[in-house]
Protein backbone atom coordinates (compact mmCIF):
# COMPACT_ATOMS: atom_id res chain seq x y z
CA UNK A 1 0.00 0.00 0.00
CA UNK A 2 0.99 3.59 -1.06
CA UNK A 3 2.41 6.25 1.46
CA UNK A 4 -0.72 8.28 -0.06
CA UNK A 5 -3.04 5.73 0.55
CA UNK A 6 -2.35 5.42 4.15
CA UNK A 7 -2.50 9.00 4.80
CA UNK A 8 -6.39 8.71 3.11
CA UNK A 9 -7.33 6.32 5.30
CA UNK A 10 -6.51 8.52 8.23
CA UNK A 11 -8.14 11.12 6.52
CA UNK A 12 -10.89 8.94 5.59
CA UNK A 13 -11.47 7.32 9.56
CA UNK A 14 -11.05 11.20 10.84
CA UNK A 15 -14.08 12.56 8.83
CA UNK A 16 -16.24 9.39 9.85
CA UNK A 17 -15.85 10.38 13.37
CA UNK A 18 -16.74 14.08 12.69
CA UNK A 19 -19.89 12.92 10.89
CA UNK A 20 -20.78 10.27 13.86
CA UNK A 21 -20.48 13.07 16.46
CA UNK A 22 -22.69 15.51 14.71
CA UNK A 23 -25.41 12.42 14.25
CA UNK A 24 -25.02 11.94 18.20
CA UNK A 25 -25.13 15.86 18.86
CA UNK A 26 -28.49 16.05 16.48
CA UNK A 27 -30.47 13.76 19.03
CA UNK A 28 -30.10 16.10 21.97
CA UNK A 29 -30.99 19.34 20.00
CA UNK A 30 -34.52 19.77 20.75
CA UNK A 31 -34.94 23.76 20.05
CA UNK A 32 -32.66 26.70 19.02
CA UNK A 33 -31.29 27.57 22.38
CA UNK A 34 -29.87 23.66 21.99
CA UNK A 35 -28.73 24.52 18.57
CA UNK A 36 -27.26 27.78 19.33
CA UNK A 37 -25.37 27.24 22.45
CA UNK A 38 -25.97 23.66 23.94
CA UNK A 39 -28.85 24.35 26.15
CA UNK A 40 -25.90 25.94 28.31
CA UNK A 41 -24.53 22.51 29.64
CA UNK A 42 -21.33 22.29 28.58
CA UNK A 43 -18.66 21.08 31.10
CA UNK A 44 -15.78 23.02 31.61
CA UNK A 45 -13.19 20.57 29.98
CA UNK A 46 -15.22 20.50 26.38
CA UNK A 47 -15.44 24.60 26.64
CA UNK A 48 -12.18 25.09 27.21
CA UNK A 49 -10.99 22.43 24.28
CA UNK A 50 -13.47 23.68 22.28
CA UNK A 51 -12.48 27.59 22.40
CA UNK A 52 -9.06 26.70 21.78
CA UNK A 53 -9.44 24.54 18.55
CA UNK A 54 -12.28 27.38 17.37
CA UNK A 55 -9.73 29.77 18.10
CA UNK A 56 -6.25 28.36 16.66
CA UNK A 57 -7.15 27.30 12.97
CA UNK A 58 -4.60 26.28 10.42
CA UNK A 59 -2.23 29.19 12.50
CA UNK A 60 -1.06 27.07 15.06
CA UNK A 61 0.08 24.10 13.09
CA UNK A 62 1.28 25.86 9.86
CA UNK A 63 1.57 29.78 10.82
CA UNK A 64 3.10 29.52 14.17
CA UNK A 65 5.94 27.02 12.94
CA UNK A 66 6.76 28.58 9.79
CA UNK A 67 7.30 31.85 12.02
CA UNK A 68 9.76 30.61 13.93
CA UNK A 69 11.41 28.18 11.12
CA UNK A 70 11.92 31.47 9.50
CA UNK A 71 12.84 34.15 11.88
CA UNK A 72 13.69 32.42 14.91
CA UNK A 73 11.62 32.56 18.57
CA UNK A 74 11.32 36.54 17.75
CA UNK A 75 8.57 35.01 15.56
CA UNK A 76 6.62 33.67 18.67
CA UNK A 77 5.32 36.75 20.36
CA UNK A 78 2.44 36.67 18.44
CA UNK A 79 2.01 33.36 20.51
CA UNK A 80 2.94 34.89 23.89
CA UNK A 81 0.32 37.91 22.96
CA UNK A 82 -2.47 35.36 22.29
CA UNK A 83 -1.99 32.68 25.38
CA UNK A 84 -1.25 36.04 28.04
CA UNK A 85 -4.82 37.69 26.18
CA UNK A 86 -6.39 34.13 26.24
CA UNK A 87 -5.79 33.44 30.22
CA UNK A 88 -7.35 37.25 30.97
CA UNK A 89 -10.33 36.17 28.90
CA UNK A 90 -11.04 33.39 30.99
CA UNK A 91 -10.46 35.03 34.00
CA UNK A 92 -12.35 38.44 33.71
CA UNK A 93 -14.63 37.88 31.35
CA UNK A 94 -15.99 33.93 31.29
CA UNK A 95 -17.58 33.89 34.22
CA UNK A 96 -19.37 37.50 34.35
CA UNK A 97 -20.61 36.59 30.23
CA UNK A 98 -21.69 33.31 31.38
CA UNK A 99 -23.68 35.04 34.47
CA UNK A 100 -24.77 38.28 33.10
CA UNK A 101 -26.30 36.55 29.42
CA UNK A 102 -28.71 34.08 31.45
CA UNK A 103 -29.42 36.79 34.13
CA UNK A 104 -30.49 39.38 30.79
CA UNK A 105 -33.65 37.49 29.47
CA UNK A 106 -31.10 33.99 28.75
CA UNK A 107 -29.10 35.83 25.76
CA UNK A 108 -27.90 33.53 23.51
CA UNK A 109 -25.71 35.85 21.41
CA UNK A 110 -23.25 38.31 21.84
CA UNK A 111 -26.05 41.13 19.95
CA UNK A 112 -29.36 39.70 21.86
CA UNK A 113 -26.70 40.05 25.03
CA UNK A 114 -25.81 43.34 24.55
CA UNK A 115 -29.40 44.50 23.30
CA UNK A 116 -30.86 43.01 26.40
CA UNK A 117 -28.12 44.30 28.66
CA UNK A 118 -28.26 47.94 27.95
CA UNK A 119 -32.05 48.04 27.14
CA UNK A 120 -31.84 49.49 23.62
CA UNK A 121 -35.39 49.95 23.00
CA UNK A 122 -34.74 50.30 19.52
CA UNK A 123 -32.83 46.88 18.73
CA UNK A 124 -30.21 49.44 16.47
CA UNK A 125 -27.55 47.50 18.49
CA UNK A 126 -28.53 44.49 17.87
CA UNK A 127 -29.20 44.99 14.20
CA UNK A 128 -25.86 46.73 13.48
CA UNK A 129 -23.79 43.95 15.94
CA UNK A 130 -25.73 40.48 13.97
CA UNK A 131 -24.47 42.39 10.51
CA UNK A 132 -21.21 43.25 11.45
CA UNK A 133 -20.91 39.57 13.02
CA UNK A 134 -22.74 37.84 9.63
CA UNK A 135 -20.08 39.74 6.98
CA UNK A 136 -17.15 38.81 9.00
CA UNK A 137 -17.63 35.78 9.59
CA UNK A 138 -18.56 34.76 6.17
CA UNK A 139 -15.22 35.67 4.69
CA UNK A 140 -13.31 34.43 7.39
CA UNK A 141 -15.22 30.44 6.97
CA UNK A 142 -14.83 31.65 3.44
CA UNK A 143 -10.70 31.83 4.59
CA UNK A 144 -10.88 28.60 5.78
CA UNK A 145 -12.21 27.13 3.12
CA UNK A 146 -9.86 28.08 1.20
CA UNK A 147 -6.83 26.61 3.58
CA UNK A 148 -9.09 23.48 3.17
CA UNK A 149 -8.54 23.53 -0.85
CA UNK A 150 -4.86 24.50 -0.41
CA UNK A 151 -4.05 21.41 2.45
CA UNK A 152 -5.56 19.07 -0.04
CA UNK A 153 -3.69 20.39 -3.34
CA UNK A 154 -0.47 20.40 -1.58
CA UNK A 155 -1.09 16.97 0.41
CA UNK A 156 -2.74 14.48 -2.10
CA UNK A 157 -2.49 16.45 -5.73
CA UNK A 158 -6.44 16.96 -5.77
CA UNK A 159 -7.28 19.99 -7.13
CA UNK A 160 -7.87 22.88 -4.72
CA UNK A 161 -11.68 22.44 -6.04
CA UNK A 162 -12.04 19.20 -4.91
CA UNK A 163 -10.22 19.96 -2.01
CA UNK A 164 -12.17 22.94 -0.98
CA UNK A 165 -15.99 21.23 -1.60
CA UNK A 166 -15.18 18.09 0.42
CA UNK A 167 -13.72 20.23 3.59
CA UNK A 168 -16.57 22.91 3.14
CA UNK A 169 -19.36 19.29 2.62
CA UNK A 170 -17.91 17.31 5.46
CA UNK A 171 -17.95 20.58 7.70
CA UNK A 172 -21.20 21.63 6.88
CA UNK A 173 -22.47 18.28 7.43
CA UNK A 174 -21.80 17.40 10.74
CA UNK A 175 -22.34 21.21 11.98
CA UNK A 176 -26.06 21.74 9.87
CA UNK A 177 -26.86 18.42 12.04
CA UNK A 178 -25.11 18.65 15.68
CA UNK A 179 -25.18 22.55 15.63
CA UNK A 180 -23.30 24.08 18.68
CA UNK A 181 -23.31 20.67 20.08
CA UNK A 182 -21.86 18.96 17.78
CA UNK A 183 -19.27 21.71 17.33
CA UNK A 184 -18.31 22.07 20.26
CA UNK A 185 -17.77 18.32 20.63
CA UNK A 186 -15.70 18.02 17.59
CA UNK A 187 -13.70 20.57 18.54
CA UNK A 188 -13.11 18.45 21.60
CA UNK A 189 -11.84 15.90 19.72
CA UNK A 190 -10.33 18.04 17.24
CA UNK A 191 -8.50 20.07 19.93
CA UNK A 192 -7.38 16.56 21.59
CA UNK A 193 -6.09 15.72 18.06
CA UNK A 194 -4.09 18.39 17.61
CA UNK A 195 -2.33 18.26 21.38
CA UNK A 196 -1.12 14.68 20.53
CA UNK A 197 -0.06 15.86 17.15
CA UNK A 198 2.20 18.68 18.32
CA UNK A 199 3.66 16.76 21.25
CA UNK A 200 4.16 14.04 19.24
CA UNK A 201 6.51 15.80 16.47
CA UNK A 202 8.83 17.83 18.28
CA UNK A 203 9.66 14.89 21.29
CA UNK A 204 10.18 12.27 18.26
CA UNK A 205 12.49 15.12 16.67
CA UNK A 206 14.39 15.97 19.04
CA UNK A 207 15.74 12.65 19.62
CA UNK A 208 15.89 12.33 15.73
CA UNK A 209 18.53 14.87 15.84
CA UNK A 210 20.32 13.82 18.66
CA UNK A 211 18.82 15.19 21.83
CA UNK A 212 18.00 18.43 23.32
CA UNK A 213 21.67 19.60 23.49
CA UNK A 214 22.44 18.67 20.09
CA UNK A 215 19.39 20.65 18.45
CA UNK A 216 20.38 23.62 20.16
CA UNK A 217 24.39 23.18 18.85
CA UNK A 218 22.46 22.82 15.37
CA UNK A 219 19.75 25.41 15.66
CA UNK A 220 22.59 28.19 16.75
CA UNK A 221 24.71 27.00 13.66
CA UNK A 222 22.03 27.49 11.13
CA UNK A 223 20.70 30.83 13.00
CA UNK A 224 22.90 32.07 15.94
CA UNK A 225 20.11 34.57 16.61
CA UNK A 226 17.13 31.98 16.13
CA UNK A 227 17.07 31.25 19.93
CA UNK A 228 16.87 35.51 20.42
CA UNK A 229 13.04 36.72 21.07
CA UNK A 230 14.50 39.99 20.36
CA UNK A 231 17.23 39.90 17.71
CA UNK A 232 15.91 40.52 14.34
CA UNK A 233 13.03 42.44 15.60
CA UNK A 234 11.37 45.65 16.14
CA UNK A 235 9.51 47.41 18.88
CA UNK A 236 6.14 48.40 16.56
CA UNK A 237 6.54 44.92 15.48
CA UNK A 238 6.81 43.11 19.28
CA UNK A 239 3.75 45.38 20.08
CA UNK A 240 1.88 45.00 16.78
CA UNK A 241 2.28 40.42 17.29
CA UNK A 242 1.24 41.02 21.61
CA UNK A 243 -1.12 42.91 20.57
CA UNK A 244 -3.33 40.05 19.00
CA UNK A 245 -4.26 38.84 22.54
CA UNK A 246 -6.34 41.80 22.71
CA UNK A 247 -8.75 40.32 20.13
CA UNK A 248 -9.86 37.62 22.35
CA UNK A 249 -12.54 39.56 24.26
CA UNK A 250 -14.59 40.42 21.11
CA UNK A 251 -14.28 37.66 19.25
CA UNK A 252 -17.76 35.96 18.86
CA UNK A 253 -16.97 32.12 17.97
CA UNK A 254 -14.71 32.10 21.09
CA UNK A 255 -16.69 33.72 23.94
CA UNK A 256 -19.85 32.21 23.34
CA UNK A 257 -18.15 29.17 24.46
CA UNK A 258 -18.27 31.02 28.01
CA UNK A 259 -21.71 31.95 27.57
CA UNK A 260 -22.48 28.22 26.98
CA UNK A 261 -20.66 26.88 29.99
CA UNK A 262 -22.76 25.48 33.24
CA UNK A 263 -22.31 27.96 35.66
CA UNK A 264 -20.47 30.53 36.34
CA UNK A 265 -18.05 28.62 38.18
CA UNK A 266 -17.34 26.39 35.10
CA UNK A 267 -14.77 29.35 34.37
CA UNK A 268 -11.84 27.99 36.67
CA UNK A 269 -10.90 24.64 35.99
CA UNK A 270 -11.94 26.15 32.03
CA UNK A 271 -9.24 28.78 32.18
CA UNK A 272 -6.62 25.57 34.06
CA UNK A 273 -7.66 23.19 31.07
CA UNK A 274 -8.06 25.76 28.26
CA UNK A 275 -4.58 27.42 29.17
CA UNK A 276 -3.09 23.94 29.50
CA UNK A 277 -4.07 23.17 26.16
CA UNK A 278 -2.96 26.54 24.76
CA UNK A 279 0.39 26.39 26.40
CA UNK A 280 1.60 22.77 25.35
CA UNK A 281 0.76 23.41 21.83
CA UNK A 282 1.79 26.79 21.69
CA UNK A 283 5.41 24.99 22.78
CA UNK A 284 4.95 22.40 20.47
CA UNK A 285 4.65 24.42 17.52
CA UNK A 286 7.76 26.42 18.40
CA UNK A 287 9.63 23.27 19.15
CA UNK A 288 8.81 21.69 15.91
CA UNK A 289 10.31 24.78 14.08
CA UNK A 290 13.70 24.12 15.86
CA UNK A 291 13.60 20.41 15.16
CA UNK A 292 12.74 21.80 11.84
CA UNK A 293 15.65 23.55 11.63
CA UNK A 294 18.41 21.93 13.00
CA UNK A 295 17.05 18.92 10.90
CA UNK A 296 17.64 20.32 7.41
CA UNK A 297 19.97 22.75 8.61
CA UNK A 298 22.27 19.89 7.99
CA UNK A 299 20.65 18.84 4.68
CA UNK A 300 21.27 21.73 2.18
CA UNK A 301 19.09 21.54 -0.83
CA UNK A 302 16.23 19.27 1.10
CA UNK A 303 14.89 22.39 2.69
CA UNK A 304 11.19 22.81 2.85
CA UNK A 305 9.78 25.08 -0.44
CA UNK A 306 7.07 26.67 1.81
CA UNK A 307 8.44 27.06 5.56
CA UNK A 308 4.95 26.62 6.65
CA UNK A 309 4.75 23.16 5.59
CA UNK A 310 7.92 22.35 8.19
CA UNK A 311 5.18 20.40 10.60
CA UNK A 312 3.66 18.80 7.72
CA UNK A 313 7.15 17.90 6.73
CA UNK A 314 8.36 16.60 9.92
CA UNK A 315 5.74 14.44 10.37
CA UNK A 316 6.28 12.94 7.00
CA UNK A 317 10.35 11.94 8.34
CA UNK A 318 9.30 10.83 11.23
CA UNK A 319 6.67 8.51 11.54
CA UNK A 320 4.83 5.84 9.51
CA UNK A 321 2.26 6.97 6.75
CA UNK A 322 -0.65 5.80 8.95
CA UNK A 323 0.85 8.60 11.38
CA UNK A 324 1.65 10.98 9.03
CA UNK A 325 -2.18 10.79 7.85
CA UNK A 326 -3.25 11.36 11.28
CA UNK A 327 -1.23 14.51 11.82
CA UNK A 328 -2.31 15.53 8.62
CA UNK A 329 -5.97 14.99 10.27
CA UNK A 330 -4.73 17.15 12.47
CA UNK A 331 -4.36 20.24 10.39
CA UNK A 332 -7.90 19.75 9.06
CA UNK A 333 -8.64 19.33 12.70
CA UNK A 334 -7.47 23.34 12.87
CA UNK A 335 -8.88 24.22 9.87
CA UNK A 336 -12.35 22.58 10.20
CA UNK A 337 -13.05 23.26 13.73
CA UNK A 338 -12.51 26.97 13.61
CA UNK A 339 -15.37 26.92 10.34
CA UNK A 340 -17.86 25.11 12.37
CA UNK A 341 -18.07 27.94 15.33
CA UNK A 342 -17.91 30.45 13.14
CA UNK A 343 -21.05 28.92 11.00
CA UNK A 344 -22.66 28.33 13.84
CA UNK A 345 -22.08 32.09 15.35
CA UNK A 346 -23.04 33.05 11.65
CA UNK A 347 -26.32 31.08 11.76
CA UNK A 348 -27.16 32.33 15.16
CA UNK A 349 -26.70 36.35 14.20
CA UNK A 350 -28.51 35.20 10.90
CA UNK A 351 -31.51 33.84 12.59
CA UNK A 352 -31.88 34.96 16.63
CA UNK A 353 -30.65 38.68 15.79
CA UNK A 354 -31.85 39.49 12.21
CA UNK A 355 -34.76 37.21 11.35
CA UNK A 356 -36.75 36.69 14.54
CA UNK A 357 -36.30 40.96 14.71
CA UNK A 358 -37.92 40.85 11.74
CA UNK A 359 -40.92 38.78 11.65
CA UNK A 360 -44.14 38.89 14.42
CA UNK A 361 -44.63 35.96 15.70
CA UNK A 362 -41.85 33.72 17.36
CA UNK A 363 -41.57 30.20 15.46
CA UNK A 364 -41.96 26.76 17.06
CA UNK A 365 -38.77 25.16 18.48
CA UNK A 366 -38.67 22.70 15.60
CA UNK A 367 -39.26 25.40 13.21
CA UNK A 368 -36.21 27.90 14.58
CA UNK A 369 -34.26 24.89 14.52
CA UNK A 370 -34.66 24.12 11.05
CA UNK A 371 -34.03 27.71 10.46
CA UNK A 372 -30.66 28.06 12.26
CA UNK A 373 -29.79 25.00 9.79
CA UNK A 374 -30.72 26.41 7.29
CA UNK A 375 -28.38 29.35 8.48
CA UNK A 376 -25.41 27.41 8.59
CA UNK A 377 -26.39 26.07 5.04
CA UNK A 378 -26.85 29.76 3.80
CA UNK A 379 -23.80 31.13 5.05
CA UNK A 380 -21.55 28.25 3.75
CA UNK A 381 -23.03 28.36 0.13
CA UNK A 382 -21.93 31.88 0.50
CA UNK A 383 -18.36 31.30 2.21
CA UNK A 384 -18.11 28.74 -0.60
CA UNK A 385 -18.76 30.99 -3.01
CA UNK A 386 -16.05 33.49 -2.47
CA UNK A 387 -14.04 30.54 -2.51
CA UNK A 388 -14.66 28.94 -5.35
CA UNK A 389 -11.55 30.46 -6.74
CA UNK A 390 -8.26 30.77 -4.79
CA UNK A 391 -8.09 34.10 -3.44
CA UNK A 392 -5.00 35.22 -1.21
CA UNK A 393 -6.38 38.00 -0.47
CA UNK A 394 -9.34 36.16 1.38
CA UNK A 395 -6.67 34.51 3.59
CA UNK A 396 -4.98 37.93 4.49
CA UNK A 397 -8.51 38.99 5.85
CA UNK A 398 -8.33 36.58 8.89
CA UNK A 399 -6.08 39.40 10.74
CA UNK A 400 -7.93 41.84 9.24
CA UNK A 401 -11.18 40.42 10.73
CA UNK A 402 -9.66 39.49 13.52
CA UNK A 403 -8.89 43.06 14.49
CA UNK A 404 -12.32 43.93 13.52
CA UNK A 405 -13.95 42.37 15.95
CA UNK A 406 -11.34 43.02 18.78
CA UNK A 407 -11.93 46.42 17.64
CA UNK A 408 -15.71 46.55 17.21
CA UNK A 409 -16.70 44.33 20.41
CA UNK A 410 -13.98 43.80 22.38
CA UNK A 411 -14.14 47.04 24.49
CA UNK A 412 -17.78 47.00 24.74
CA UNK A 413 -18.06 43.59 25.74
CA UNK A 414 -15.52 44.45 28.67
CA UNK A 415 -17.33 47.64 29.56
CA UNK A 416 -20.78 45.97 29.45
CA UNK A 417 -20.00 43.36 31.93
CA UNK A 418 -17.81 45.68 34.38
CA UNK A 419 -19.08 49.33 33.68
CA UNK A 420 -22.90 50.25 35.09
CA UNK A 421 -22.87 53.29 33.23
CA UNK A 422 -22.51 52.05 29.56
CA UNK A 423 -25.37 53.23 27.29
CA UNK A 424 -26.93 51.79 24.40
CA UNK A 425 -25.33 55.23 22.55
CA UNK A 426 -22.26 54.37 23.88
CA UNK A 427 -21.94 50.97 22.68
CA UNK A 428 -23.38 51.58 19.25
CA UNK A 429 -20.36 54.72 19.31
CA UNK A 430 -17.75 52.63 20.49
CA UNK A 431 -18.70 50.00 17.64
CA UNK A 432 -18.58 52.14 15.05
CA UNK A 433 -15.72 53.70 15.80
CA UNK A 434 -13.61 50.46 16.52
CA UNK A 435 -14.38 49.31 12.91
CA UNK A 436 -13.88 53.20 11.25
CA UNK A 437 -10.08 53.00 12.43
CA UNK A 438 -9.80 49.31 11.77
CA UNK A 439 -10.90 49.95 7.89
CA UNK A 440 -8.95 53.24 7.79
CA UNK A 441 -5.94 52.44 9.75
CA UNK A 442 -3.84 51.22 6.71
CA UNK A 443 -4.06 54.49 5.56
CA UNK A 444 -2.50 56.32 7.87
CA UNK A 445 1.36 56.79 8.26
CA UNK A 446 1.49 54.76 11.43
CA UNK A 447 0.13 51.86 9.40
CA UNK A 448 2.91 49.38 10.69
CA UNK A 449 1.34 49.23 13.96
CA UNK A 450 -1.15 46.52 13.67
CA UNK A 451 -4.64 48.78 13.44
CA UNK A 452 -6.47 46.78 17.06
CA UNK A 453 -4.36 48.68 18.87
CA UNK A 454 -5.82 52.37 17.57
CA UNK A 455 -9.16 50.59 17.35
CA UNK A 456 -9.35 49.18 20.72
CA UNK A 457 -8.38 52.15 22.59
CA UNK A 458 -9.95 54.86 20.26
CA UNK A 459 -13.13 52.86 20.15
CA UNK A 460 -12.70 52.42 24.53
CA UNK A 461 -12.25 56.73 24.80
CA UNK A 462 -15.69 56.92 22.69
CA UNK A 463 -17.84 54.26 24.38
CA UNK A 464 -16.84 55.58 27.54
CA UNK A 465 -17.34 59.76 26.86
CA UNK A 466 -20.53 59.03 25.09
CA UNK A 467 -22.11 57.11 27.93
CA UNK A 468 -21.07 59.26 30.58
CA UNK A 469 -22.58 62.05 28.48
CA UNK A 470 -26.33 60.01 27.74
CA UNK A 471 -26.11 57.80 31.32
CA UNK A 472 -29.67 57.85 32.81
CA UNK A 473 -30.07 55.79 35.42
CA UNK A 474 -32.14 52.30 35.32
CA UNK A 475 -33.11 50.66 38.04
CA UNK A 476 -33.68 47.20 36.05
CA UNK A 477 -29.87 47.37 34.90
CA UNK A 478 -29.08 48.10 38.37
CA UNK A 479 -30.89 44.82 39.76
CA UNK A 480 -29.18 42.77 36.66
CA UNK A 481 -25.51 44.29 37.21
CA UNK A 482 -25.97 43.37 41.28
CA UNK A 483 -27.31 39.81 40.12
CA UNK A 484 -24.68 39.03 37.60
CA UNK A 485 -21.83 39.68 40.42
CA UNK A 486 -24.07 37.46 43.07
CA UNK A 487 -24.20 34.68 40.90
CA UNK A 488 -20.57 34.90 40.07
CA UNK A 489 -19.27 35.16 43.73
CA UNK A 490 -21.66 33.52 45.13
CA UNK A 491 -22.95 30.13 42.44
CA UNK A 492 -25.20 28.14 43.23
CA UNK A 493 -23.61 25.40 41.91
CA UNK A 494 -20.58 25.09 44.60
CA UNK A 495 -18.97 22.27 43.03
CA UNK A 496 -19.04 22.39 39.29
CA UNK A 497 -17.17 19.30 37.50
CA UNK A 498 -13.69 19.92 36.32
CA UNK A 499 -13.61 16.84 34.28
CA UNK A 500 -13.97 16.30 30.09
Amino acid sequence: MSDQAYQLIAILAYFVVMICIGLWANSKTKDLDDYMLGGRNLKPGVAALSAGASDMSGWLLMGLPGAVYVSGLVGAWMAIGLTVGAWVNWKIVAPRLRAYTEVSHNSITIPSFLDNRLKGNNRILRVVSGLIILAFFTFYVSSGMVAGGVFFQSSFGTSYLTGMLLVAGVTVLYTFFGGFLGASYTDLFQGLLMLAALIMVPVVGVFLVGGPGEMITRVQNVNPDALSLVAGGTVIGVISAVAWGLGYFGQPHIIVRFMAMRTPADAKPGRRIGIAWMLLTVLGAVGTALVGLAYYGNRPGEEPTDPEAIFLDMSQVLFHPLIAGLVLAAVLAAIMSTISSQLIVSSSALVEDLYNLAVKRTPDPKTQVWLGRGGVLLVAVVAAGLAWQQNSTILDLVSFAWAGFGAAFGPVVLMSLFWRKLTNAGAISAMAVGAIVVFTWQYTPWSDLYEIVPGFVLGGLVGIVVSLLTHRGNPEIEREFDETLRLVHHPEQADPAGTL
